[in-house]
């Protein structure tokens, strides 16, 4: 879908907007903790065989407070307004992370999780970019957003393995219990998709959609950075 560059002077505070955000972010161990419970590690560690009910819940909670996730998937319907082009997006991202997260766990791919949440970060940055126009207005390009959605769900898909993979989950039964986790992570995408569907319909028969879109998009771009930030401070204060 192609973008316009969205007028700075239709939202005349979006920086102000930005330091709300960047206050509201301020509980660095909240916004970092956002892995695996030590409650539902401790029970995963202790079972083993199918258990397709318990990987579904812990699959649709992960991404019910998946707050990374729910950013971008939030930016990549912004500016959609017809079902049809919502399914065809949130489909592509599904596919992007189905694939990368069950292949991820199944072939014990590692990637460090701060420097994979990181990437996640920037992959909010990027939407936000994508929905201010910025991209047409300074390389005069627009990107294909339906392979940079295809290309970033491939990438959630191994930060929702490096969670998977902090389970340390047996073999016994690891197929249908990824299966289900998956379905779980997809039923979860689904039920927080008609959160979102619901308050951004509300929201666009306001007068001040328009007016207020521009600064949403520079929150969702700081909380991004945010992300960045946190992580890779994370991954270093790590080593």
């Amino acid at each position: 879908m192609e973008q316009r560059c969205l007028d700075a002077e239709a939202a005349p505070h979006p920086w102000r907007a930005a330091g709300v955000c960047l206050c509201l972010m301020a509980w660095v161990p909240e916004l970092l903790a956002h892995a695996v419970t030590a409650g539902d590690k401790g029970y995963i560690q202790e079972i083993s065989g199918v258990h397709l009910l318990p990987f579904a819940y812990l699959g649709a909670k992960h991404m019910m407070t998946g707050y990374d996730h729910l950013l971008f998937l939030f930016g990549v319907i912004f500016f959609l307004y017809r079902l049809s082009h919502v399914a065809i997006y949130v489909s592509l991202f599904a596919l992007g992370h189905s694939t990368t997260m069950l292949l991820g766990v199944y072939f014990d791919v590692g990637i460090d999780s701060y420097l994979i949440d990181a990437v996640i970060g920037f992959s909010v940055v990027y939407k936000a970019l994508d929905n201010l126009g910025a991209f047409q207005c300074w390389f005069g390009h627009q990107p294909d957003t339906r392979a940079a959605t295809l290309v970033f769900g491939l990438i959630h898909g191994f930060g929702l393995a490096t969670k998977i993979q902090e389970y340390e989950i047996s073999t016994q039964g690891l197929v249908p219990n990824l299966l289900a986790f998956n379905v779980g992570v997809e039923i979860g995408q689904l039920l927080a998709l008609a959160v979102i569907l619901i308050g951004m319909s509300c929201w666009r028969r306001t007068a001040g959609f328009v007016r207020h879109a521009y600064s949403a998009n520079v929150v969702m771009m700081t909380a991004g950075f945010v992300l960045v930030g946190l992580q890779l401070t994370g991954y270093f204060v790590s080593r």
